[in-house]
């Protein structure tokens, strides 16, 4: 799973992002090109378009939606089903995805944004219990980041 979360596990409000934070895109850039990457029908519509250099796996009840280029399938299992067991594939949001499969992740890289927002969507808690924190960098604010934020890496402990 790769996710940019705040302090209250808030991940966004009326289907956009809170925050602009350039260096997590290009680190979502960096670790998602050349993969499989899984969504729900919604967080694939906040795109202008798809994303390059990706396969698109999009999770959606909707029986009639499509898109160009997209793998379409109504729950989160038939998502990674689809995907080649031979490589890494990023489950991307949003909020009802991740809680829906944080349960069959191995790694979560998370953007952890140091503030909290209001927000209507959400991602589940990271307990301590299941998850491992196995790297973080931490980021302060700067002309093009408004807000301190931590690149995390959390891995399932065994």
């Amino acid at each position: 799973m790769i996710a940019a979360v705040a302090e209250n596990n808030a991940l966004g409000k009326n289907n956009d992002l809170l925050w602009h934070l350039p260096l997590d895109f290009k680190r979502f850039k960096e670790i998602t090109s050349g993969h499989h990457i899984i969504m729900g029908r919604k967080t694939f519509e906040s795109f202008p378009k798809p994303l390059p250099n990706r396969t698109h796996v999009i999770v959606t009840r909707q029986k009639d939606f499509t898109h160009d280029g997209c793998i379409v399938v109504p729950n989160v299992e038939k998502a990674i089903a689809v995907c080649p067991t031979e490589e890494d594939l990023y489950i991307i949001g949003g909020g009802e995805i991740y809680t829906q499969s944080i349960h069959l992740a191995d790694q979560l890289d998370i953007t952890r944004v140091h503030h909290s927002f209001e927000a209507d969507v959400y991602f589940p808690e990271i307990n301590p219990e299941i998850w491992e924190l196995a790297s973080e960098i931490f980021n302060p604010k700067d002309e093009k980041h408004l807000y301190d934020y931590t690149f995390q890496t959390f891995v399932r402990k065994k």
